[in-house]
């Protein structure tokens, strides 16, 4: 069973292309930040009818938050998936050179053409997360990744909360999984969290840190 979720890695890579996370902060700083004033307003006697003006702004943010993930998100993954088939997204982030490298067991020349993509600015988190990828399993260096993706996150201030995101989550499974190192795995895990915590993913990675605390220390006493 992998340690990471599926769900978890597929909206790590995805999240740079969420563009509601900025308008959800709007909707809560505008609509919600009114609703609490007028509420402030009603309880402290200065204008009691202002507790209706907290109550319409408060449907009106669940209604407008609702409409965001019910409606426009989905509309925004549909047309992502079209303009994917249509092939003006390149699939599998233009790697089909490597790709074919790998597919022919030439892994030693896959993971040298993955260090050659990493020059390049716009392709570097994913060329390293891949040769990592070939670096822990058919090379049998799992120690030599791990030490590339540290070196990556040493700049991890210059990277995007996805591409920071990727980069934890293939460093806490090689660290698990590879290394055995529960304890830089919980590490790891933890770093995301406090460095991100108003991301989605949020509850999954707290998720996955309890989930191996009790793997190694045993259920937390309650």
């Amino acid at each position: 069973m992998p340690l990471l979720p599926e769900s978890l890695r597929g909206r790590a890579e995805s999240i740079d292309a969420d563009p509601f996370r900025y308008l959800r902060g709007v909707l809560a700083f505008l609509v919600g930040g009114g609703a609490v004033v007028a509420l402030l307003l009603a309880l402290t006697g200065i204008e009691p009818r202002a507790l209706i003006l907290a109550g319409a702004l408060w449907t009106l943010f669940g209604v407008l938050s609702g409409l965001v993930d019910a409606v426009l998100e989905p509309l925004i993954d549909l047309a992502n998936r079209m303009l994917s088939n249509v092939g003006l997204m390149r699939a599998g982030g233009g790697f089909s050179a490597e790709e074919t490298l790998v597919a022919q067991g030439l892994h030693d020349a896959a993971a040298a053409a993955y260090l050659e993509r990493a020059k390049t600015p716009d392709t570097r988190v994913s060329a390293l997360l891949r040769r990592a990828e070939l670096l822990a399993g058919p090379l049998s260096q799992p120690a030599a990744a791990a030490a590339e993706l540290e070196a990556l996150q040493r700049d991890a201030d210059s990277l995007s909360v996805g591409d920071d995101l990727r980069l934890g989550l293939a460093l806490t499974e090689l660290y698990e999984q590879r290394l055995n190192d529960a304890g830089r795995a919980m590490g790891e895990v933890r770093r995301l969290i406090d460095r991100h915590p108003q991301v989605r993913q949020a509850r999954e990675l707290r998720g996955l840190l309890a989930a191996l605390r009790a793997q190694h220390f045993g259920p937390t006493p309650s």
